[in-house]
């Protein structure tokens, strides 16, 4: 049995609550269908024979027109009874429709089918089953149809009850639910007043018009009391399964919340035995995800709102071959009457037989066009599923596949919110490794019993190059100090002028003592900016200084003056001098976002070139990493010829830099000067993701010596002079082999042709670094005077470009 509607409640509880909740008095009686057939006596037809032989029989029973208390008063007239109800039930459809003469507005029966007796009656004549209405709204609908059968033989007015009335059963041969709609038929009820009818006025017309199913209004202007009915209803059932399961099944895959359990997926289930009319019947769904196949089947624990989070994870490997393998090349649903008779059969199918199923049908899902996984449908009766199921198959597909896409959506937005948990953000060309990463942990918890994920197991890339390159702004720290200098001293004159005039105004030794002591301050910060003096000067003039301006204010207009401008040279965030420091800052900020912003366009169409790993820092400059190589990627599709085409790029990039920041300085309040290096690595490496600090480093020692050149590199200087490596409008290259060399000559030359680059190029030795020996340099200087060379369209975007000069 499925799980009963939250809406739909036992018929026979309402009607054993709500029998005394109808306003209105009704009496059993079969006068209007004799009536029926006396004027039918009076045509001359083979209807009015009948009729007429049929009234001969009525005189013997003259108690058939009269009100009937219990319906056992038929008893003795069965046979004349039915032939009466062959006006509403004609023997034509006798045996197969579903129909029954009821109480009045009341389903209790006294007559019905052959098929509504077999399965919708039981022996006290009301109707088995659920129905999908509470008390309240039982009570309602029966008093809006009474109302609409008074409105329309009193008034002539039309009054539409739409509200449908649906039994719901399970059907006593196979034990599945089966559905019905109701229809009235209220040929056969009279109504009656007692006394004169209301009079409804053109007002009360237009306002019942208006509110025609308000209770409230109906029952005032049409009291209860005033009307009886006298005869009998017609109930006929319409089945309507398919329809009913159809939307079940869309509320269910529809909202995310119905299929978060065990329970509710087996209710699926249910659906579809209703739907197929094969009690037997299994439900098997599987996702396509990447190369994983996320089956469930109704055996599968169901703990999270995506159906898949708790699904077992196959290979789409493991299907070669096979019958789903088969249908999603085909996008076509397979039947398969009986498996044990299916030629060539893989471990797939023999696996499906050993669980006891025979007959199967597996369909792709298809999602905007693109095959997303699997339905299965099992039964363990040969031949019980096959192509005449084709239609209601047809009809569930798009639903099933709304469904997984959902919940593979939902899938991996789990697994992103496990991966940010764990990892913070990750560059999308290794997404994939990380993916599989959580998923494989999530593998081995679920064939050990357990929920959620599991240990995360080392995620390392190996056999990949790394490019690094640096944008940095020359002497960042000195013109920072030099800012920071600057602004103290501004402060500490406005300070002094503010004790001096008011020394001057009021001659308080006490004042002439803080000035000194300001003299004494400015004096060695002029000599040099010393750590931790920016913190100790501005807590010295909020601490003693500045709380004595109030009552300094009262020596005149003079102090007041020195005051306001001492206050409005403040900035009044920081609550200090923010001059200086600021032109700096926003000539920093405007170049990093420039060269910054220039990267990532060009890194977009480097990435459209050759997917590899990217990461960017911004300090004082802008640097940044590429590591690639066919670890990296899912399909490991890689070839030497695109890291040549990188380290081209690269160069071409720092031209670029070098250009933007050129171009720049006429807006810069503080002249700032850019350099550029490019670090070379020859050999591949190993990078392994460092869980304590959710970032990627290099895996072992010998590789630890290229983070050691990184972080020491932009502090290089020429051996043998005090030179620094790096300098403005120039591209330093650093390398440790020949054959190096060698590759970025041949990129030089390149890029000099193009009127990048000036004709010079530097050979330079470099000083060890500490615990670095043996490094040397190639320098060439950007041709910034070169009118063709234009920053905003680097060559780094023009493909054919890169790749024709790689393969030279």
């Amino acid at each position: 049995m499925s799980e009963q509607p939250a809406s739909s409640t036992e018929l026979r509880s309402l009607l054993a609550k709500g029998r005394e909740g109808f306003p209105f008095a009704c009496e059993f009686s079969l006068a209007p269908l004799v009536r029926f057939w006396e004027q039918a006596a009076r045509e001359a037809s083979a209807q009015g024979a009948i009729a007429r032989a049929l009234q001969e029989r009525l005189r013997q029973a003259p108690a058939l027109a009269q009100p009937l208390l219990d319906p056992a008063e038929l008893d003795p007239h069965r046979d004349l009874l039915a032939a009466l109800m062959t006006a509403i039930f004609p023997p034509a459809s006798w045996e197969s429709d579903f129909g029954a003469a009821v109480f009045p507005f009341y389903p209790q029966g006294f007559y019905a089918t052959p098929s509504f007796l077999r399965l919708l009656l039981a022996p006290d004549g009301v109707p088995r089953g659920r129905v999908n209405v509470d008390h309240e709204a039982l009570i309602r609908l029966r008093t809006l149809n009474a109302y609409s059968l008074i409105l329309k033989r009193l008034y002539d007015i039309d009054m539409a009850v739409h509200q449908p009335l649906v039994f719901t059963l399970a059907d006593p041969e196979t034990g599945l639910d089966r559905h019905f709609k109701t229809q009235f038929d209220m040929r056969f009820l009279d109504v009656e007043t007692d006394g004169p009818a209301p009079v409804l006025s053109t007002e009360a017309r237009r306002h019942l018009q208006s509110r025609i199913t308000d209770l409230g209004v109906l029952q005032e202007l049409l009291p209860p009391a005033r009307f009886r009915f006298r005869g009998f209803s017609v109930m006929k059932e319409v089945e309507i399964t398919d329809q009913e399961v159809i939307s079940a099944l869309k509320r269910d895959l529809i909202d995310k919340e119905s299929i978060v359990s065990t329970a509710r997926f087996t209710a699926l289930q249910e659906k579809l035995r209703t739907l197929f009319r094969r009690p037997q019947l299994y439900l098997a769904l599987a996702a396509i995800d990447g190369d994983r196949v996320l089956k469930l089947n109704s055996g599968a624990r169901l703990e999270h709102a995506c159906i898949f989070a708790d699904s077992i994870h196959h290979k789409t490997s493991d299907f070669s071959g096979s019958i789903f393998e088969r249908a999603v090349l085909e996008r076509r649903p397979l039947f398969i009457a009986d498996l044990e008779t299916w030629p060539g059969r893989t471990r797939v199918e023999e696996s499906i037989l050993e669980h006891g199923a025979r007959s199967v049908i597996v369909a792709p899902l298809v999602y905007q066009d693109a095959v997303i996984g699997t339905l299965e449908l099992l039964s363990p009766t040969p031949g019980d599923l096959d192509a005449t199921h084709g239609p209601r198959l047809d009809e569930i597909l798009p639903l099933f596949a709304m469904a997984v896409k959902r919940s593979v959506d939902e899938l991996n937005a789990r697994l992103q919110a496990q991966i940010k948990d764990k990892f913070t953000a990750i560059h999308p060309v290794v997404e994939w490794r990380f993916r599989k990463a959580v998923l494989d942990s999530m593998d081995r918890r679920a064939v050990a019993g357990e929920a959620g994920p599991g240990e995360i197991a080392p995620i390392v890339f190996r056999e990949v190059h790394p490019l690094y390159a640096l944008s940095d702004i020359r002497g960042s720290s000195t013109h920072r100090a030099w800012a920071i200098q600057a602004d103290l001293l501004a402060q500490l004159g406005l300070a002094r002028d503010v004790l001096r005039t008011a020394y001057e105004a009021r001659r308080l030794p006490i004042l002439d003592q803080m000035t000194h002591r300001i003299d004494g301050a400015a004096g060695e910060l002029e000599v040099t900016l010393r750590s931790g003096d920016e913190l100790a000067l501005i807590g010295f003039l909020r601490r003693e200084i500045e709380p004595l301006f109030d009552h300094l204010g009262t020596f005149g207009p003079e102090v007041r003056e020195r005051i306001d401008a001492y206050r409005s040279a403040l900035d009044p965030q920081l609550g200090a001098l923010y001059r200086r420091r600021k032109a700096f800052e926003e000539s920093l900020t405007l170049i990093t976002d420039a060269v910054s912003a220039y990267l990532d366009m060009e890194e977009q169409a480097a990435q459209a070139m050759f997917p590899h790993y990217f990461e960017k820092q911004r300090t004082d400059g802008v640097d940044y990493s590429i590591y690639v190589g066919a670890s990296l990627l899912e399909d490991g599709r890689y070839d030497p010829l695109y890291l040549r085409n990188l380290r081209l790029w690269q160069l071409m990039v720092a031209c670029g830099a070098a250009i933007r920041a050129d171009r720049l300085k006429e807006r810069l309040e503080v002249p700032l000067e850019v350099t550029n290096l490019i670090l070379v690595q020859h050999a591949p490496l190993s990078i392994r993701f460092r869980f304590d600090e959710k970032r990627f480093d290099v895996d072992g020692a010998y590789n630890v010596r290229y983070e050691i050149i990184k972080k020491r590199i932009d502090k290089a200087v020429v051996n043998g002079t005090s030179e620094r490596l790096t300098q403005p409008a120039k591209i330093a290259i650093v390398y440790s082999q020949n054959r190096e060399a060698a590759e970025y000559r041949d990129y030089i030359g390149y890029l000099q042709k193009l009127g990048y680059l000036t004709r010079e190029i530097e050979e330079l030795e470099l000083e060890e670094l500490q615990g670095v020996p043996g490094l040397r340099a190639l320098r060439v200087s950007v041709d910034l005077a070169n009118a063709r060379v234009d920053a905003t369209a680097a060559l780094g975007t023009d493909a054919s470009r890169l790749g024709s000069a790689a393969r030279g």
